[in-house]
């Protein structure tokens, strides 16, 4: 296909195409200057573009190039054009792509370095420049403006240029390519005017955009080769009569009449402001809502009244136009469709309130409305002229078309969107045409969920999305279309044979752009006229014929300089501001959409997000013109003033700001008090140099960043060849100084230990308990003994005992003669025995060197029957063997001197069977296995606390033939130290980690002086596999952070909202933020993650294999972990899944910014158990974490710099009194009280602040009291499982809606015979009711609620105190609205405050509201508390087949059900009335608990086991 066809279909196909003469002549035009391109409609202008940007892409620049389209169908259209014909990387960005997350400086960093190309719609660059993302001059060298013609007022276009790109040094022939200058400029356009003055357009366009138009001049012979001009024509059709003005349509007349009859009084919309406005006192709230009901009584623009109004209008206009037939369809089809959509149990239309659907129900049930006749006859018979004359002419079209054997293909142009579609319906009713023509409809699109038109309801009676009529019509199953505008312009639609334009284009570019759709060879062009003929086309046509001159006129080359915007109404008072670090601009035009964009990000507690209010000066209307109907309103007409009133969750100094009536329309008077309350933030710190709110920049996402660090970490330990973590036994320096202290094992005589380093001080509290099961618990201690260097002969005694002492268990894993310990022992003193043993070895010795020695004898080892001859069989042995190499060390008990049995005989003879002659002789050896026990530092199981282990039954005695034996000449206690001394050096080797930590990271901070075992713990992750580690402290470490950062920034920044608040405590507490700071203080390096394999165990040897093991380990461990690490957090996965979820094997060491984040919260956590919140403080300091850190006391008394109020609520005295707390400081309580929607006179803001700190000192109480809860010891899981059963917002809602005083009041009565009388009674004040709000809604959303509570209540109440399972379920059904909960929370901090940080006050509040008394019997009486979601799939899981739990749910005439189904096999359903999503949460915890009860889960005994600890957090949420 060629160009010629379509404009861009040989792009699409390939990126090779044969440039044209007049494409290379406008091309090499644009690359010397500004270029507009005006050409006709599929004369190849994207090519031109193409080639513009890919010389533009091949120039060794850093700038990109920037296409930008008017609609995002366009900008998706040229996206693909580009992307296939240039081979640079191009980048789509439009509304349609989620724009928040386009708003972060090092997105747009990375995408313009990584990208040559980017196509957007022009708002994307606008905000993108407004907020100095980027830079016009210094990011694009070339701008290319797609349909051109857009670029004046006040047209991104526009904007675009005359606030960023004038503002540039001019580009000149001696400027580089990465100069700050102005980007080129390149538009495209078929026609450059809309009609006028060609001259004075001209000058505007080429202005604007610093450009001259220009058309081929040199190959327009070529050019008019591809281009074909259609062939005009024009249609005249007679004006419908209609005698007396009266449409011929009865469903019509029906609407209309009913239209007519309407009274705005009805109205929903107006009732509910007059009983609104009725309930306020004089004030801003009732001001406003007074001009809002004026409004509406005066314009009747209500939702429903001016939708029925239109409609009313549309089906007139269609009557008029098309025939009674199309009136009478169209009215009963879009009643059909809003019947529907009113029903109140369709959310179809959920942007419709329930009483405008009733009301709407009400008025269109009065319309009478027949079907209108499926016959032909009668249909043609009812048709208008002007639609007669259009079939003819689609009639004659086609014939001519088949006449010169081609297809048909054609558009008819309408101006109404009805229209489209009643005329399509019509051409498909009629013979005549229903058999000639394939019919398809296009109407544009529109994807917002926003509030609109009743007749967007139309909108569902387009049966084909845009893209498959555009398709269809393509390959040719649809041949004729009917179509808005929206095909006009740029839309890739095949060349048509003939356009027929229904209604007359409103101006030249119209007339241009859809005469441009017909452009095959002989295709025509068709206009219909009413009465007179196309006296406008002759001026377009003379308009054209100007602009053909103008093109080509040489005298305009010259770029018509630059001047001041003529219009000088527009500008009138026009300011702006820069920031200067950063170039963002905030304008006049900006202001507005900056401000509505601030305030949304404002949490809202769950009602409708916040929106600045704006009020003009003076009011447009009297105030109660409302209801003084004989008075005419007289539009005020100027100047203006106008006051924004922001949300109360800001300071009362930046919540109204006001400019006086100075400003010429109510527009421009609402853009400077919009661009004066933006500056004002700005100044106050709550938006960031790019002029955005400060939640989208707190905190950059250090996810990326961390990921590199972990991976720097890994490389480091490749090319150093060592492994992460440290190792606690090796020095500094090349020294070989050795230090003696003494080990002290209780029972046992003390070791000389010699170690390379001096060991730290410890204290007894240090020190482990050893747990030997022949003795029970054993105390240890290490004393510092002579500090000063040991002899060099000392050291070779000790390094051969050493050898000696290890061999006897170890000798198969050690290196023959390898001696080269990194610690050593000796006996301190004399030993019990020791001349004995002295004299054996010496013995043996003599022995091994004279040759004597039998097979399997060594220095260390003797033949048990010369051994015996030799000492006389002595009683003190301790360790024999087989003499196999294999044969393990067995424990001696005795020798046999009494003969055996003939039964144990012929056993004994069965065990030496292999030995030939063998012959029995006395004595023998009773042995038995060692204990199994090799980890001295586990405690017995429970059962066997406080006593002596025995040898268990099936390690019975056995016998050996000394002649075939060994025995280790080891004394008892030295097989004991040698059993022993494995858990001992693990323990001294992880103590030497914390003394690491505290002598580096720690070092000269109060945290330092965390006790040893306490440390240890922290440091030590769960895979070392021992026995404490650090997960219950990172537990409480992570709410401990949490708790303290809340105070640090609710003290340091006054003025920020909950939002604020919330966002930057996130960064500082997110798992990217902590290992970011963790990787740069090398605390990797002192986490215990080394496992501990008694079994496997050999002394550490410096010149031993190990240590070069030990370094390939860790290289090939760091590579695995930095991989996963970057595949999990990519993943949102724990480290320790894999790909499919499942747990896999990992090496024992394991690294991630998981397990870095978790021991920086554990080391908060253990400073926290030592020292309180003041060393937790210290504890953060030590890895900053982006805040500014002071205790506590100090941050409290910084929340204590506000004012007091003077006129106090009444309410707060009854809030004193539920709370059982007496507030020193009452601002406090009455900030905690109040609504964001409160328009009272009151100063403070909303309670938000105050709930973000008391849902951190909620969490602090909670985790404390369930981390220190006596006898528990509760894993992570657990805590945090109960802790939710304790904060979580169903709970909170609960306890407030469950507060109540009774107030005591008289109450008058009356009776026959006492007359008027006085009674005392008791009135009950609820909690919620104290809430200070101005909201119809809010008040409406707490009565509701309570009804809930009423009747659950009970129930709720009784479960709380007497089940055994929490009642998750339950709790749902109160449904409440969030702000009811938050009361809670906002209360807990305003206490917190008022009671100088005291959390025993906050306690105290929390047993007065029930709080505690909930979570103390939860963990007293042990009361499940998983939830029932959770606990029917972790159920199903542990089936054999696992099973598989599914939820169905159904939404029916206001009803929500939801199914239980397993294996798709419904177990349950449960049905409940539908009033908002939390009803599904209901819903599906109903029927999960009754699947529960029906399954009988609860009998499974492993069914109360708990979730992963890792999989905690995820679980809740």
């Amino acid at each position: 296909m060629s160009v010629t066809d379509n404009e861009n279909a040989g792009l699409a196909a390939s990126p090779i195409i044969h440039t044209r003469a007049y494409q290379q002549e406008l091309l090499d035009e644009s690359l010397h200057h500004n270029l507009i391109i005006a050409l006709d409609t599929g004369s190849g202008k994207t090519h031109i573009s193409v080639l513009r940007m890919k010389h533009e892409a091949e120039r060794h620049s850093e700038k990109v190039s920037w296409f930008i389209a008017p609609t995002v169908a366009l900008v998706e259209q040229q996206y693909k054009v580009i992307k296939t014909a240039i081979p640079a990387p191009v980048n789509l960005v439009s509304g349609a792509s989620e724009p928040n997350q386009w708003k972060d400086a090092s997105l747009w960093r990375r995408i313009l370095k990584t990208h040559r190309i980017m196509v957007t719609t022009p708002q994307v660059l606008l905000d993108a420049l407004h907020h100095a993302y980027i830079d016009l001059g210094s990011d694009i060298s070339l701008l290319v403006f797609d349909e051109a013609h857009h670029a004046t007022g006040k047209h991104p276009y526009n904007m675009i240029m005359k606030n960023f790109y004038f503002n540039l040094p001019p580009r000149t022939d001696h400027s580089q390519p990465n100069d700050r200058v102005r980007p080129a400029v390149l538009g495209l356009t078929a026609s450059p005017i809309y009609g006028g003055n060609v001259d004075v357009a001209f000058r505007e366009l080429e202005r604007n955009l610093d450009s001259t138009i220009r058309s081929s001049r040199r190959n327009r012979g070529e050019l008019a080769e591809y281009v074909y001009r259609p062939e005009f024509k024009h249609v005249i059709y007679a004006s419908p009569v209609h005698p007396g003005g009266y449409l011929q349509s009865a469903n019509y007349q029906s609407l209309h009449a009913v239209v007519d009859s309407l009274n705005i009084e009805h109205d929903p919309y107006v009732i509910s402001l007059r009983s609104r406005l009725a309930k306020l006192r004089p004030g801003d709230d009732h001001r406003r809502l007074d001009q809002q009901l004026s409004k509406a009584v005066d314009k009747q623009d209500t939702f429903t009244h001016k939708g029925l109004r239109d409609f009313d209008r549309a089906a007139g206009e269609i009557c008029a136009e098309l025939g009674p037939w199309a009136a009478d369809w169209y009215v009963a089809q879009v009643l059909e469709r809003a019947k529907a959509a009113a029903n109140p149990y369709n959310n179809l239309m959920s942007a419709w309130q329930e009483r405008e659907k009733r009301y709407l129900l009400g008025i269109i049930s009065k319309i009478r409305v027949s079907q209108p006749s499926s016959d032909p006859n009668r249909i043609v018979a009812g048709i208008t002229p002007k639609v007669r004359a259009l079939i003819d002419s689609l009639i004659t079209e086609e014939a001519l078309f088949r006449s010169r054997d081609e297809d048909y293909s054609g558009i008819i142009f309408v101006t109404r969107r009805d229209t489209v579609l009643v005329l399509a319906e019509l051409l498909r009713r009629i013979p005549e045409t229903a058999q000639l023509f394939r019919l398809g409809c296009l109407l544009g699109s529109s994807s917002s969920f926003k509030r609109h038109a009743f007749l967007d309801i139309t909108r569902s009676m387009l049966e084909e999305s845009q893209a498959d009529t555009l398709r269809d019509f393509k390959i040719g199953d649809k041949n004729l279309i009917v179509s808005t505008s929206v095909a006009e312009e740029g839309i890739d639609i095949q060349a048509c044979g003939s356009v027929i334009r229904f209604d007359p284009p409103p101006n030249v570019v119209a007339w241009a752009q859809s005469r441009g759709r017909a452009r095959r060879k002989r295709s025509s062009f068709i206009i219909m006229f009413e009465g007179s003929g196309p006296q406008k086309v002759r001026e377009w046509e003379e308009t054209e014929r100007q602009m053909m001159m103008a093109y080509n006129d040489p005298r305009r080359d010259v770029i018509v300089p630059v001047e001041e915007d003529e219009a000088s109404d527009e500008m009138d008072g026009y300011v702006e501001f820069e920031v200067a670090s950063t170039g963002a601009l905030l304008t006049l035009h900006s202001a507005i959409p900056h401000l509505n964009h601030f305030c949304a990000v404002i949490p809202s507690g769950g009602h409708a997000s916040h929106v600045p209010i704006y009020e003009l000066d003076p009011p447009e209307y009297t105030e109660g013109w409302h209801s003084m109907p004989t008075i005419a309103h007289v539009p005020y007409t100027g100047p203006w003033g106008a006051k924004v009133t922001l949300p109360r969750a800001l300071p009362k100094h930046l919540r109204q700001f006001s400019t006086p009536r100075i400003h010429p329309s109510k527009r421009r008077a609402q853009q400077h008090v919009a661009y004066q309350a933006y500056l004002k933030l700005y100044e106050a710190g709550l938006l960031d140099n790019h002029l955005l709110p400060l939640s989208s920049a707190i905190e950059p996402d250090k996810r990326e960043e961390v990921e590199a660090m972990l991976a720097e970490v890994a490389k480091r330990a490749s090319t150093e060849r060592v492994t992460i973590q440290m190792d606690p036994w090796a020095v500094q320096d090349d020294t070989s100084a050795w230090f003696a202290h003494q080990l002290t094992v209780r029972g046992l005589p003390s070791l000389r230990l010699l170690t390379r380093r001096p060991l730290p001080p410890f204290s007894q509290e240090d020190f482990p308990t050893l747990y030997n099961p022949e003795v029970g618990e054993i105390t240890m201690e290490i004393s510092a003994g002579d500090l000063s260097s040991v002899s060099e002969d000392e050291v070779n005694r000790a390094r051969e005992y050493t050898y000696q002492l290890f061999f006897t268990i170890y000798g198969s894993r050690m290196k023959r003669n390898d001696m080269d310990f990194m610690y050593l022992f000796l006996p301190h003193s004399s030993w019990p025995d020791q001349g004995a043993w002295d004299e054996r070895r010496r013995w043996q010795a003599n022995r091994f060197r004279q040759g004597s020695t039998l097979t399997s004898e060594n220095m260390y080892v003797a033949n048990a029957a010369a051994f015996g001859e030799r000492f006389s069989y002595p009683k003190d042995v301790a360790l024999v063997r087989g003499v196999s190499k294999y044969d393990k060390p067995l424990q001696f008990q005795s020798w046999r001197y009494e003969p055996l049995s003939a039964e144990e005989e012929e056993r004994f003879r069965e065990q030496y069977d292999a030995i030939p002659d063998f012959e029995i002789s006395y004595p023998l050896m009773v042995v038995r296995s060692l204990p199994r026990r090799r980890n001295f530092l586990i405690p017995f199981l429970p059962e066997d606390t406080g006593r002596k282990d025995t040898a268990p039954a099936e390690e019975t005695s056995s016998l050996l033939h000394p002649q075939h034996a060994l025995i280790e000449l080891a004394s008892n206690d030295e097989v004991q130290y040698a059993l022993m001394l494995p858990s001992i050096l693990r323990w001294l080797a992880n103590a030497l980690t914390v003394d690491a930590i505290r002598s580096n990271l720690l070092a000269n901070t109060p945290v330092s002086s965390v006790p040893l075992p306490l440390l240890m713990t922290a440091i030590t992750a769960p895979t070392s596999q021992e026995l404490s580690h650090y997960q219950r402290l990172e537990t409480l470490g992570d709410t401990v952070l949490k708790f303290i950062s809340s105070n640090q920034l609710y003290a340091e920044f006054p003025l920020w909202h909950e939002g604020y608040l919330s966002r930057k405590k996130d960064h500082a507490v997110a798992n990217s933020n902590l290992a970011k700071e963790a990787v740069q203080k090398g605390l990797y390096q002192w986490i215990i993650r080394d496992r501990f394999v008694p079994r496997k165990w050999k002394p550490y040897s410096a010149s031993s294999a190990q240590a070069l093991q030990l370094a390939e380990a860790a290289v090939e461990e760091r590579e695995e972990v930095a991989k996963e690490a970057t595949e999990a957090e990519a993943d949102g996965k724990d480290a320790k899944s894999g790909k499919d979820g499942k747990a896999k094997k990992r090496k024992a060491e394991e690294l991630s910014t998981k397990m870095l984040a978790d021991v920086v919260e554990s080391l908060i956590g253990a400073a926290y158990e030592h020292g309180g919140f003041d060393l937790a403080i210290d504890c953060a300091k030590c890895f900053g974490l982006g805040l500014s850190w002071k205790k506590l006391p100090q941050r409290i008394e910084e929340m204590h710099k506000i004012d007091d109020l003077e006129d106090l609520p009444e309410q707060l005295t009854f809030v004193e009194q539920m709370i059982n707390y007496q507030f020193r400081r009452r601002t406090l309580l009455v900030q905690a009280l109040t609504h964001a929607s409160y328009q009272g006179d009151s100063s403070v803001m909303s309670l938000e602040r105050l709930e973000f700190l008391g849902d951190s000192a909620l969490d602090m109480v909670v985790t404390d009291y369930l981390y220190h809860a006596p006898g528990k010891n509760y894993s992570p899981g657990d805590m945090h499982n109960k802790k939710e059963a304790a904060v979580n917002s169903h709970i909170l809602a609960y306890v407030c809606l469950s507060t109540a005083l009774a107030v005591p009041s008289v109450m008058p009565t009356w009776s026959p015979a006492g007359g008027l009388a006085t009674v005392e009674d008791a009135q009950s004040v609820h909690l919620w009711q104290c809430l200070l709000h101005s909201s119809h809604r809010v008040l409406e959303d707490q009565n509701l609620t309570f009804a809930r509570f009423e009747k659950h209540g009970p129930a709720i109440a009784h479960a709380l105190a007497h089940d055994r399972i929490y009642p998750w379920a339950a709790l749902t059904s109160l449904q409440a609205p969030k702000f009811i909960s938050d009361m809670v929370e906002s209360i807990l901090g305003a206490v917190y405050i008022d009671s100088m940080g005291s959390l025993d006050a906050v306690k105290g509040v929390m047993r007065s509201l029930g709080l505690m008394q909930i979570i103390e019997r939860v963990v007293v009486e042990d009361v499940d508390v998983q939830h029932p979601v959770s606990r029917l799939a972790i159920w199903a899981a542990r089936q054999d087949p696992q099973k598989k739990v599914e939820y169905k749910f159904e939404k029916k005439k206001g009803n929500v059900k939801c199914s239980v189904l397993l294996d798709e096999e419904e177990v349950v359903s449960v049905t409940t009335s539908y009033r908002s999503r939390v009803s599904e949460d209901e819903v599906r915890f109903t029927a999960a608990e009754q699947a529960i009860q029906k399954l009988q889960v609860l009998k499974d005994p492993e069914d109360t086991v708990p979730i992963d600890d890792d999989e905690a957090e995820e679980e809740t949420a």
